[in-house]
């Protein structure tokens, strides 16, 4: 019997919406359609204002949930109609899966609180989705993994051992969205999944690159690859704390946002814009490569996802730090890279649906499995 669910992503870069329309009712999962809408110009800069304390966020922020509902609902639409003609529709969809857009990611328990706990934020209106598409919605998937003591993130590494998990083969996973994260999946299914933030992925450099050149990415990374990249800037960004801390840890644009990159550019207002790229571009390949030297050093595979997959030199650079394992994006196993995230929130709502577990504690570091996610009926 076919087990349709919907899972829909807009995440840390900021560029949009994408969906996909997963069958898991097979030995492996179905992407029966996908669809992707971005976000204008004007909507994406309200969202990177209310990454950071703004007038009248609150009103903005519940304006800003309600459009990314719609276009989520949108983008629903589309998936559906691309399988109508055979016979799937609505009814025949258990649930979706919305993320929702990450404006604020706290997680550390804030010890001089009554609570003493942290939080996340993704706006969105699951309530208002559930009403324009008439679907169940899965929502807030964090929330739930901070409240027992976890980070909230990644929450995809439980999706990567379902999907990517190799017998006898130590896999690792990085997923190069606007953070980057990484996956390791033991050889042993017996051991623990490790899973955490490794620090920017594409965040820093598509802010730069928008900066500099107006265009919304570094295609490829040729801007970078015509630069040359800079060591005293590099140890400068590197000099960061995150980068020393032990897993469990998650971050995001609350930290590596564009006035933190401005601080650091101090001393170097003579550079030129290409090797402030090919530095940052440095600096995430960098990161991604300490931690599977860290953390993964027996792995024989890392699979790339997300929109990083695309950068080739990025993952030229990757490649070099990584001289002892394959570097491969996720297509080539079967699941395309942009495809990734969206199809690992249908998961976890079908987790959700049937009160199974979604999140790893040994990547996240709460107190136990919980069950993620606030479920809005049809």
């Amino acid at each position: 019997m076919a087990e349709y669910y919907i899972g829909l992503m807009s995440g840390t870069s900021l560029d949009g919406v994408d969906g996909v329309l997963v069958d898991f009712s097979g030995t492996k999962l179905r992407i029966l359609a996908r669809s992707s809408q971005a976000f204008d110009a004007q909507f994406r800069t309200e969202l990177l204002a209310l990454n950071s304390p703004s007038d009248d966020e609150l009103h903005r922020a519940a304006r800003a949930g309600n459009q990314i509902a719609a276009a989520y609902a949108q983008v629903v639409n589309t998936l559906l109609s691309q399988v109508a003609a055979s016979g799937i529709g609505a009814t025949n969809v258990c649930a979706i899966g919305a993320h929702g857009q990450t404006v604020r990611h706290q997680p550390h328990r804030i010890s001089n609180e009554a609570s003493g706990a942290g939080y996340t934020l993704q706006l969105n209106n699951p309530a208002l989705l559930a009403e324009l598409t008439g679907l169940t919605v899965v929502a807030d998937f964090r929330s739930r993994d901070i409240a027992a003591g976890g980070q909230g993130a990644p929450l995809v590494p439980a999706f990567h051992q379902h999907v990517f998990g190799q017998a006898n083969t130590m896999v690792s996973v990085l997923n190069l969205g606007g953070i980057a994260n990484v996956t390791v999946l033991p050889a042993d299914p017996s051991e623990p999944v490790l899973g955490f933030d490794c620090g920017p992925g594409n965040a820093l450099m598509d802010a730069w690159c928008q900066q500099q050149t107006g265009q919304p990415f570094d295609t490829g990374g040729a801007w970078a690859a015509s630069g040359q990249c800079l060591p005293e800037l590099l140890a400068q960004l590197r000099d960061e704390p995150y980068f020393n801390q032990a897993p469990p840890k998650s971050t995001g644009r609350d930290l590596f946002s564009l006035n933190w990159l401005q601080t650091k550019l101090q001393g170097f207002a003579n550079a030129r814009g290409q090797d402030i790229q090919a530095t940052l571009t440095e600096l995430t390949a960098s990161a991604c490569v300490d931690c599977i030297n860290n953390y993964a050093k027996e792995s024989k595979l890392l699979v790339v996802c997300g929109g990083g997959a695309f950068n080739t030199e990025l993952l030229r650079r990757l490649q070099a730090g990584l001289p002892q394992l394959q570097v491969d994006t996720s297509d080539h196993l079967g699941l395309p890279a942009l495809d990734v995230e969206a199809a690992a929130f249908a998961w976890l709502a079908r987790q959700a649906i049937q009160r199974q577990a979604g999140n790893l504690p040994s990547a996240t570091g709460a107190a136990g499995p919980r069950i993620l996610g606030a479920i809005y009926p049809a």
